[in-house]
């Protein structure tokens, strides 16, 4: 174990949705959280208001359930490569079978030991 901390963080908790608009219009308020950039019709990211925490992301497009769980984090990392390669080396897998692998992302696609998906998404510029 080294004492560096990992250029990781949680950066959202993604919920897959029916209805983007109509979930946003409860989690804002709720949370008091507001949109982070203006919403896509079947996307969008609310961040704290006010403080840290971690954004929520709401993902309208629809999924099968045992390709997108229903809610997963999206880990954000200075360094995406290192952090990817540092967490496969911990035991998670890189994730291939998913609908879009041959379009250009920021994010990487894992699974811990037990299968739980999760993507890390390059922060570099944040």
């Amino acid at each position: 174990m080294t004492d560096a901390a990992p250029g990781l963080r949680i950066g959202s908790i993604v919920i897959q949705v029916a209805d983007v608009p109509r979930s946003m219009a409860f989690w804002a308020p709720a949370l008091d959280y507001v949109p982070r950039y203006e919403p896509e019709p079947d996307w969008v990211i609310l961040q704290p208001r006010e403080g840290d925490g971690p954004n929520l992301s709401l993902d309208g497009v629809g999924a099968d359930p045992a390709r997108f769980p229903e809610i997963h984090l999206d880990l954000y990392a200075r360094d995406q490569g290192a952090e990817v390669e540092r967490l496969v080396a911990l035991g998670a897998r890189r994730v291939e079978d998913w609908p879009y692998p041959d379009e250009e992302h920021d994010f990487v696609v894992l699974e811990d030991p037990d299968g739980h998906r999760f993507c890390v998404i390059d922060a570099s510029q944040d």
